[in-house]
């Protein structure tokens, strides 16, 4: 699982010891991008209040909208699993798609054709500049695990998916996995 190279498509996991970092903190990233001007990924596993009709009421539907990470917040941004469907949409791996044509994909949703296991919706996305996600890497902030999920991942339950990966990882992060989110209320 470790043995994984940074390439789009793959998991990131946050290492336990990312504390006091509202985005990364107990972060499951799908990357979506990774070349040597910089990377992009969404988080997948911090789900928000809103759904899609809160933030766009013409879409009669209740897909959860997901934090995707602190860059460009204000700004909508989906994978999704049905690139024949969505046209202009853009393959990270294993039949997961970044974006697309988003008229069609309203319409699509309002007739009922796209479910929430073929979507999901972020608001901001993860980013890092040319080498810098390298960087974190060896400083030990991330740990590379391979998509085991392909195009199911969209479905994946988010509320435990970071104790999840801790927990398959076994050995010394095995202790991490019921440990309280800020260690300080322990």
């Amino acid at each position: 699982m470790i043995s994984e190279k940074l390439k789009k498509g793959i998991l990131l996991i946050a290492e336990p010891s990312i504390i006091g970092d509202l985005s990364f903190n107990r972060s499951v990233i799908l990357l979506a991008d990774h070349n040597e001007e910089g990377s992009v990924g969404f988080i997948l596993n911090k789900p928000l209040e809103y759904t899609i009709q809160d933030l766009i009421p013409e879409i009669n539907a209740k897909f959860k909208i997901y934090n995707g990470g602190p860059v460009e917040q204000d700004n909508l941004y989906f994978i999704h699993n049905i690139p024949e469907m969505i046209p202009n949409s853009i393959e990270i791996s294993n039949g997961i798609y970044w974006g697309g044509d988003f008229e069609s994909t309203k319409a699509l949703i309002n007739e009922g054709k796209i479910k929430k296991s073929n979507i999901r919706f972020f608001l901001g996305y993860t980013g890092w500049d040319a080498q810098q996600l390298d960087k974190e890497m060896q400083a030990n902030s991330w740990i590379i695990s391979k998509n085991i999920y392909e195009n199911k991942i969209i479905g994946k339950s988010t509320t435990d998916f970071w104790k999840q990966k801790i927990l398959e990882l076994g050995g010394d992060y095995v202790i991490w996995s019921n440990a309280p989110e800020n260690p300080i209320l322990n």
